[in-house]
């Protein structure tokens, strides 16, 4: 999702700057469960077939040194700007309120959850001493050691920046990373307990959604909707996603959704979309010079990118409801937004157009998205309709909505 690119990768490379500068911050002396490691990473090769080519090093790191870190190096980042595109970008669409601090939530969110990460640039596994010993200990190092093991096959690093940037790609490629990591977790406790290596069918969908105990995360339940399920997305139906490959390719699966992956999270969400590989089209909203005419040297662009299934189904979801948003959204095919400030009163304009499967879809999602303005808004009055065009004024400016074909096109924010 391109809107959240900074944000996803924040999260998908474990926060590398804040482990290269907490080094020295290591709690002492190691938990008792590192010395299952070894353990842990041997049969995970046997369910995978993978190799164990080297030792994954770990160490323990201190959860207040992890808290001061990440909040210092968001706030001092050199993402300042990304940050601020992304927010504003949030904040466009409606998916966040107007005071929402994308810097502040992160820290936040990733603060809460933390339990253990793999560094696979430095490849190096880090265990929180806050993460409670026992259970929890042990399938957060399970999860980071089926990592570290793919790591080894091949380099996450390169698979997660593969994909063009700014793209829904790069979150469909974090859910494998993610969904491949819970599903192996899962395999490695049912073979542990004398089963065969794998989720037993019918299992997956109980797991991926069963909830924890809200008041045990409660920065993650008061944070806003789309921020809440795309940090979820990646482990839920990342793992319903390499069940459907394993189901069908057997132990190949762990190798072939990294040899070949998805485009997109809609061929996460409908793995029979990833088997047919059909790459979403590329598509170009209209530029500035179309938008605001003579005021377009006015404006800077200041963020692109796609927009996905994922997406599209948590904007329904939060403006028209859960059941006819997740449906419409499955008839997407491609989406893109381009995203401009004004370079003095910092005034943003939107252009951004989506694709459907037809005709129908189209024009239901333009009848929907209607709504999405509507609910977004303080304030909306139409001034001119249509059957393919509906335009008027909006709490960000003058805005127009148009349907062409199997497109939708919005622009908002216009002078």
């Amino acid at each position: 999702m391109g809107m959240l690119r900074w944000w996803r990768l924040m999260s998908a490379r474990l926060l590398l700057a804040i482990f290269l500068a907490a080094t020295g911050a290591l709690a002492a002396p190691p938990p008792a469960v590192f010395a299952q490691m070894d353990q842990m990473v041997a049969t995970l090769g046997e369910i995978t077939g993978w190799q164990v080519k080297r030792k994954v090093p770990s160490e323990v790191l201190t959860k207040e040194k992890f808290q001061r870190y990440l909040a210092t190096h968001i706030k001092d980042s050199d993402h300042d700007k990304a940050v601020h595109a992304e927010e504003l970008a949030l904040k466009m669409f409606g998916l966040v309120p107007q005071d929402f601090n994308l810097a502040r939530e992160t820290s936040d969110l990733l603060s809460e959850q933390a339990a253990a990460f793999y560094d696979y640039r430095k490849k190096r596994l880090y265990l929180l001493d806050s993460t409670p010993p026992g259970e929890e200990q042990k399938m957060a190092l399970v999860h980071e050691l089926a990592h570290a093991l793919a790591d080894q096959q091949h380099e996450l690093g390169k698979y997660l920046n593969r994909g063009s940037p700014d793209s829904d790609e790069i979150t469909a490629r974090e859910a494998v990373m993610e969904g491949q990591a819970t599903w192996l977790t899962w395999a490695y406790e049912v073979k542990q307990s004398g089963g065969k290596a794998e989720v037993p069918e019918g299992m997956i969908d109980r797991l991926t959604r069963e909830r924890d105990d809200p008041a045990d995360f409660p920065v993650l339940e008061k944070t806003p909707l789309y921020m809440r399920e795309s940090l979820l997305f990646p482990y839920n139906a990342g793992a319903r996603f390499q069940d459907a490959v394993y189901r069908k390719l057997g132990r190949e699966a762990f190798n072939a959704v990294f040899a070949r992956g998805p485009f997109s999270t809609q061929q996460i969400l409908h793995p029979e979309q990833y088997f047919g590989g059909k790459k979403p089209p590329a598509l170009d909203p209209p530029g500035l010079e179309k938008l605001a005419a003579k005021q377009a040297s006015q404006y800077r662009g200041i963020i692109e990118g796609s927009i996905g299934e994922f997406d599209h189904a948590i904007l329904l979801r939060q403006y028209v409801g859960e059941l006819q948003g997740k449906d419409a959204a499955e008839h997407w095919r491609g989406g893109w937004f381009r995203l401009y400030e004004h370079k003095k009163d910092q005034r943003p304009i939107l252009s951004y157009v989506s694709e459907w499967d037809s005709p129908a879809a189209a024009r239901r999602y333009f009848e929907l998205y209607q709504r999405v303005l509507k609910g977004k808004w303080k304030k909306m009055e139409v001034t001119a309709t249509t059957p393919e065009e509906v335009s008027g004024t909006g709490d960000s400016g003058r805005f127009t909505l148009r349907l062409t074909g199997t497109s939708v096109q919005s622009f908002e924010g216009l002078p």
